[in-house]
């Protein structure tokens, strides 16, 4: 029996021939282009509400309808902290909404709430709206961070998918960048001083909505997931989307491999709950619901499982504690704390550190796969750590009077800057990455949104405790997440396995367990069973498969084997 690794090498080495990988195979498929477009509509829009209210809460304009947010930290705290405990839910519940309503009517659904949210939040005239409007918008951004890169990976070619992984969290930071550049402009609507129109802060509120009421229309143009449709038997549906979706005829090789995969694996899947939990297998019945809650005590029943869930938990857990949404959240409060007392330079700043975030993710792209997620994380907490600790010695020593230390204050400005480039070459993309790579096939998806649910949780968390500890300890509060910082390189360095270019086997070896192995075995079989090692097997020996098959130089084989599906 040919193993699933050989397969996907013949498979990888003919799409190649091809030239279907990379940027220039992107170009050349429109479908998956537009579909890669849309998937950054959800980035763009998670990375937006990271940055938007952090910029309307410093104008004069919002100081003067909301003055009991202005003056109060735990306040301030709540209406930014409010957007994660919805993101948390969002993201937690999307991987089961996903499986029973469809990845693409999850997303409608939380584009749905972004909307709602959005302009709750901008026509607000009572902190009650604000916190409503915060809370629904969080509904959605953690609906749309966990189902939008699943939906969009599901109907990617496989060469194309770690590229649009990573895609996701530049066109994150493109929208923490526009968010924070469309407060900047709007601060100039009727002047910067008492006298700024109110429109000054809504608009940036508005335009938050505008890119979800475009995912909404969209989506009705956009096909259902392949693995949606095979698990719901809808196997002539979903080979017809795979067909449409690679602009390739239904009998060609690379189109029915990539349907037999998904057959196989979700095949699997119901084979190895069935086979590890035969009594809550049954206890479920026909009940999707039940059977998708049921899967998650995959997760807790097996020592490997867990371990992995654990450190994809943790590795959000310092991402979080590094301090980073501290600064995007809080980005003007900061700078004026810093000395940069007027808010159009404070928002000024604030857009700076837009653009070095997405200019310093771009290259960070295209190295991780060369250099490994290890060395640029623990790099990037040194450098973290060490601009943390001098803009609080910075500020311990010169904040008590920054109209004299001028220079000091716009230093410290100049270390936020660096702390933002150490962190979006290393763990920005890097945490996203390792948590998508280091589960076994059973529990991934599962396992990726319990991952993401870390995040936001450790989000709101932060969003919650950073205004009072600015007013209550000041230079300590850069000192505090320093430490945090400095203990993320450690935890990378023994803890966390290289998972640069390995299998899932190999992965299996570092983390010292059999489990993945023994599935990768199951999975072989399954393969087998489906017709997809014959068929690859057909292909590697240029001749018929044994069930009959056939193959012309063009790609195109014949569909005798249909009858298996």
């Amino acid at each position: 029996m040919a193993s699933g690794q050989n397969l996907q090498g013949v498979t990888a080495l003919m799409r190649a021939e091809m030239g279907n990988t990379g940027v220039k195979g992107l170009m050349k498929n429109k479908k998956v282009f537009f579909i890669a477009m849309f998937a950054s509509f959800g980035g763009l829009l998670y990375g937006y509400q990271q940055g938007v209210l952090g910029q309307a809460v410093v104008m004069n304009s919002f100081i003067r309808d909301f003055p009991e947010v202005h003056k109060s930290a735990s306040k301030l705290g709540w209406l930014t902290s409010v957007l994660q405990l919805g993101g948390w839910v969002g993201s937690l519940s999307a991987g089961v909404f996903g499986e029973v309503f469809s990845r693409k009517h999850t997303m409608f659904a939380g584009a749905l709430w972004v909307v709602l949210g959005s302009f709750l939040s901008a026509g607000a005239q009572s902190t009650s709206y604000l916190y409503a409007g915060r809370l629904f918008t969080g509904l959605g951004v953690g609906t749309l961070s966990a189902i939008g890169p699943l939906y969009n990976a599901e109907l990617s070619p496989p060469e194309m998918r770690g590229f649009l992984i990573a895609l996701q969290q530049l066109t994150t930071t493109i929208g923490i960048m526009l968010a924070y550049w469309c407060a900047f402009g709007s601060n100039y609507i009727g002047g910067t001083g008492d006298g700024q129109s109110a429109m000054a802060w809504r608009l940036p509120m508005i335009i938050q909505g505008i890119p979800a009421v475009i995912l909404c229309v969209g989506l009705f143009f956009m096909p259902y997931s392949p693995r949606l449709l095979v698990n719901k038997g809808k196997h002539q549906e979903a080979l017809k989307t795979l067909a449409y979706l690679r602009n390739l005829p239904e009998d060609h090789y690379l189109v029915q491999v990539e349907f037999l995969e998904i057959k196989s694996d979700a095949e699997f899947e119901r084979e190895i709950f069935d086979k590890r939990f035969p009594a809550l297998s049954k206890a479920t019945g026909n009940s999707v619901w039940r059977r998708e809650f049921a899967q998650y005590s995959n997760i807790f029943r097996s020592k490997d499982n867990f371990k992995r869930v654990a450190l994809a938990s943790l590795v959000m857990f310092f991402q979080q504690w590094t301090g980073i949404d501290s600064i995007i959240y809080y980005a003007s409060v900061i700078f004026q704390s810093l000395g940069l007392t007027s808010s159009t330079i404070s928002l000024l700043a604030s857009g700076v550190i837009g653009i070095i975030n997405v200019a310093t993710t771009i290259p960070a792209i295209y190295v991780i796969d060369r250099v490994g997620r290890k060395p640029l994380m623990m790099t990037g907490s040194a450098g973290m750590a060490i601009c943390e600790l001098i803009i609080g010695v910075i500020v311990a020593t010169c904040g008590h009077d920054w109209a004299s230390h001028s220079a000091a204050g716009w230093a410290a400005v100049v270390f936020v800057w660096l702390y933002i480039v150490n962190f979006a070459y290393s763990w920005g993309p890097g945490s996203w990455i390792l948590i998508a790579e280091i589960f076994p096939i059973s529990i991934r998806a599962k396992g990726t949104s319990i991952g993401a649910s870390a995040n936001w949780m450790n989000n709101f968390v932060i969003a919650f405790v950073v205004p009072p500890m600015l007013s209550g300890i000041g230079w300590g509060t850069y000192v505090f997440f320093a430490v945090w910082s400095a203990a993320g390189g450690v935890f990378i360095y023994f803890f966390m396995p290289e998972t640069k270019g390995k299998t899932l086997e190999e992965m299996d070896q570092v983390f010292g367990s059999h489990t993945a192995t023994e599935e990768l075995e199951a999975f072989a079989r399954v393969q087998e069973r489906v017709g997809l090692t014959a068929l690859i097997a057909s292909r590697a020996g240029g001749v018929g498969a044994s069930d009959g098959s056939s193959m012309d130089k063009e790609g195109n084989v014949g569909v005798q084997h249909m009858d298996k599906v």
